[in-house]
């Protein structure tokens, strides 16, 4: 059973970053992608981010390219997501995520698998 643990999140200035963490345990975590995706209250998951198993390939919503940065580091088993000029609309319970099968591309949160307990991040106007 994969465990993820999301820290990072929190309250920020509309132009502001934060750095979100995402542990992984339980599970080979060189051979998945991993990605994060977001809700808002009222709206459904919104994919944001994912990177390949290898790490070689990066995708991202439209809203959040060229904000946002996905990255993992296979030493610490831990998938990192770095927002840069946040806008008040990046409001949302992030939740970190895994894919269902090995070596599998992820771009839609349809193919994650395992979810994380999720972290809130708050940016004000």
């Amino acid at each position: 059973q994969v465990q993820l643990v999301e820290s990072g999140g929190g309250l920020v200035q509309a132009g502001g970053s934060l750095r979100l963490s995402c542990g992984v345990s339980g599970r080979a975590f060189s051979n998945y992608a991993m990605g994060w995706f977001r809700q808002a209250p009222g709206k459904e998951r919104e994919f944001v981010a994912a990177i390949s198993w290898s790490g070689g390939r990066r995708d991202y919503a439209d809203s959040v390219k060229g904000r946002f940065t996905i990255s993992r580091d296979y030493a610490k088993n831990t998938v990192y997501l770095q927002m840069t000029s946040l806008k008040p609309e990046d409001t949302a319970v992030y939740y970190c995520a895994a894919g269902r099968a090995p070596y599998e591309v992820v771009t839609s949160t349809l193919q994650f698998g395992s979810v994380g307990q999720g972290t809130q991040v708050t940016v004000s106007s």
